[in-house]
C-alpha cells in the first residue's frame, strides 16, 4: 500500500513491482494521479473522500487483515496513522517517507507497537549511491526497472520555478529540465 502525496509513492510503487508485490494499493485524494499510479504499477486505488469507512478498514477488507508493508509518502501525520493501522496485525512494517513539516509527534500510542507492527523511516530507500549505484544502472539498462514513467513533465531549464510548482500542485511526479 503506498499513501500517495508530496513524496514519490511512485517509486514506491515501481520498487514493490520490482520486487514481485502481486497488488499495489494507492491511496490518494487526487483522482488525476490514478491514471500515472497505474503506468507504474499500482493495481489498486482508493480515494478516501469516497470511503464512509477509515481507509485501514478498506484495506484490510481488500487483504484479509491488511499488508505487510505499507510507505506513508504525504507527510502527513493522520496518513501516517492509517498508514500503519492498514498493516497485518503480528508482522507489518510500515516506512515513514514523507517529509513533515510541523513538530507534531506521531500520533502512535506505544501500545499498538506491541501487537508486533513496526514503524521506521528511510531517507532515499535505504540506498546506498556509491555501493549500489552499478547495480541500480544494470536494472534500470536492462529494463528491470523503468524509471520513465516518473517523468512526467519535460520544460527548459529556464522554466525550473514552474517545474517546481507542477511538483508541489501534484501535477508531476518528475520534471526534467534541459539546459
Amino acid at each position: 500500500m503506498t499513501q500517495q502525496g508530496k513524496s514519490s509513492p511512485a517509486k514506491v510503487a515501481e520498487g514493490a513491482r520490482a520486487r514481485g508485490a502481486s497488488k499495489i494499493i494507492g491511496v490518494d485524494i487526487n483522482p488525476s494521479k490514478f491514471a500515472k499510479g497505474k503506468a507504474v504499477g499500482i493495481t489498486d486505488f482508493i480515494n478516501p473522500k469516497d470511503l464512509d469507512i477509515p481507509v485501514r478498514e478498506k484495506i484490510g477488507a481488500m487483504t484479509d487483515g491488511g499488508v505487510d508493508y505499507s510507505f506513508e509518502c504525504a507527510g502527513n501525520l493522520e496518513v501516517l496513522r492509517e498508514a500503519f493501522l492498514s498493516t497485518q496485525f503480528g508482522w507489518g512494517l510500515t516506512v515513514l517517507l514523507g517529509v513533515h513539516p510541523s513538530p507534531r509527534l506521531l500520533p502512535i500510542h506505544p501500545m499498538e507497537l506491541f501487537n508486533g507492527r513496526e514503524i521506521i523511516g528511510s531517507v532515499f530507500g535505504g540506498f546506498k549511491g556509491k555501493t549500489q549505484l552499478p547495480g541500480f544502472a544494470k536494472q534500470c539498462m536492462c529494463g528491470t526497472l523503468n524509471l520513465d514513467e516518473f517523468i512526467t513533465h519535460q520544460l527548459p531549464f529556464e522554466k525550473i520555478n514552474e517545474a517546481f510548482q507542477l511538483i508541489v500542485d501534484g501535477k508531476s511526479l518528475r520534471c526534467l529540465l534541459h539546459l
